[in-house]
Formats: structure tokens, sequence, C-alpha cells
């Protein structure tokens, strides 16, 4: 059961034997059923969880009640919310199980401890957000700006293929920031 999660782990860095020793003493699963939440928003995170099997997307409501999903966690990615682990305050976002879905997780305050201590650890950890919340982010945030709607849905499928059976049409047309009835239409036209 953990052979995926270290397998994830070693495409940012190496880990020494003795690091995932320690690291594996903070490692617990769970599953959540389809509809449940990982992270409520409004409450303060105190876990980061790979998604082992399953779908979770990571939203807000705006001030319509509307869902407002800002990103997909399908299997072999990191969930978490992490500017609300790093200031220890109530998250703006819910992130929610679109699947029954397994983690693994472990604790962030634990895990920051184990990056003070072992270079390896933290080699990951670094390598990990430059990767995920600076370059990916960046480029996400100016394609949403500067894209057609057209031009984002094939991004989207593009770098998520695996992802366009699993999900609603209402789910993607969230997350495209379009209509429903929008993202008919572009689908149509192609």
């Amino acid at each position: 059961m953990m052979t995926a999660f270290w397998e994830f782990i070693d495409r940012y860095s190496s880990i020494s034997e003795e690091s995932k020793k320690l690291w594996s003493v903070l490692l617990k699963t769970s599953s959540i059923v389809k509809g449940n939440h990982f992270l409520d928003q409004g409450v303060i995170p105190k876990d980061i969880a790979f998604v082992r099997k399953g779908l979770l997307s990571y939203y807000y409501l705006n001030e319509k009640g509307e869902k407002i999903i800002k990103r997909f966690f399908p299997e072999d990615s990191l969930v978490a919310s992490t500017s609300a682990l790093l200031k220890q305050e109530p998250g703006s976002f819910s992130i929610e199980a679109l699947e029954d879905t397994e983690l693994i997780s472990y604790s962030f305050s634990d895990f920051r401890n184990l990056t003070i201590k072992y270079n390896d650890i933290a080699n990951f950890y670094i390598t990990y957000l430059e990767r995920h919340w600076v370059v990916e982010k960046e480029f996400s945030e100016i394609t949403l700006k500067s894209a057609t709607a057209k031009q984002r849905y094939l991004e989207f499928e593009k770098n998520y293929p695996q992802l366009i059976s699993r999900l609603k049409l209402n789910q993607v047309a969230s997350y495209l920031a379009v209509t429903p009835t929008q993202l008919s239409r572009i689908r149509a036209e192609l």
C-alpha cells in the first residue's frame, strides 16, 4: 500500500532509508466516502494527504453559494490547503471527495520537524513546492486569465485526459470558469 507513496516521493527527491523510516512513523491510512470532506472551509488544517485511490476537488463557495473548483487531486497527488497549513489559520477552501477515496496522510507539523533535521526530506519539500505551487500555479493562473474558454478546455483535456470521463460537466465548467452551457457548446464545436 505504501509503495505508490514512496514511488511518488522518489520522483522529486531521493530519500534515505533512515529518513523513510522516520517519515513512515507519521503515515496513516484512511478512506473518504464520495461527497464527504477531507477538509472543510474555515477549519485549521493539520494534515497533508497522498491520494492513493480516488479523486478530490479543492473549492470555495462564492457570494452566490456556487462551488468554484480551483483544482482536482487524482491518484498520485498530494492534497492540502497549503497556505492555511503554513499560516496555521482557518482555510478558505474545502476539499471534497468526488469518488470514494483512499488516502495516506501525515501531520504537517511533524513533517516540518523532519525537514529541519533531514536534508533529503527538506529537498523533497522544496522541489515539490517549487514545481506545483510556483511553476504550475503561475502557468495555470496566467492561462486562466489570458486564454479563451475553448483554449482552457483544450489545455485541460490535454493535461488531464484521465479526468474527463470521471468528472461531471458542471465540475469541469466550474474549474474552467465557464457555465455548463458554454462548455457544452465548446465540446460540440470540437
